[in-house]
């Protein structure tokens, strides 16, 4: 897997474009790395809601649930589904929309300077190991890629906007992520 730093693209990875997205404001320099999760409906995973929901073509009449949210234009950089498979939505160069009323270090409208990633999840069910694999890799790459990204810039949805959001939830294993992510960084294979 490789980043191609002109289009901000993953290699080898299933591409379903986002029209939620624009440019970065001018001059920005990529320097955090928000951690989500996200299930349509809620708690239920697997299908094609997921990427229907982010590409705006949801059916509301589905589920209850995808009426409450009929009309919101989100998007998120990437998802790692429960089984590793990685989904990009919106090349990394570009600024999706993801973290919303959001505000870091004094800087509001985190979406100017991050990059979001979605785990198929939930607050309360524990993630699978690939994810926790997967996502690792995907952090060493994206640290190399975009070096302001630090090791205390990575964080969940809930750090930037506490107020109105709780993922990745108390089941997401912030000390498995960095022991993987340190394993990557210096030449170890990381293995479900």
């Amino acid at each position: 897997m490789k980043i191609d730093v002109a289009t901000g693209m993953l290699s080898d990875v299933r591409y379903v474009p986002s029209p939620n997205y624009n440019e970065r404001p001018t001059n920005t320099v990529i320097d955090l790395l928000v951690i989500h999760n996200i299930s349509l409906p809620p708690g239920e995973f697997g299908g094609s809601h997921i990427d229907a929901f982010f590409t705006n073509v949801l059916d509301p009449s589905r589920h209850p649930y995808f009426a409450e949210i009929a009309g919101v234009a989100v998007s998120s950089h990437c998802l790692i589904r429960r089984d590793g498979e990685i989904v990009q939505y919106v090349p990394f160069n570009k600024r999706a929309w993801h973290a919303g009323d959001s505000c870091f270090d004094g800087r509001k409208d985190c979406n100017d300077f991050s990059i979001g990633i979605e785990l198929e999840g939930t607050d309360e069910i524990p993630y699978t190991p690939i994810q926790y694999t997967i996502l690792a890799d995907l952090v060493a790459l994206l640290k190399k890629t975009y070096p302001e990204i630090t090791d205390n810039r990575i964080v969940g949805h809930s750090t930037i906007a506490p107020t109105r959001k709780t993922d990745p939830g108390s089941v997401f294993d912030w000390g498995l992520l960095a022991a993987l992510s340190i394993k990557t960084e210096y030449g170890g294979k990381n293995n479900a």
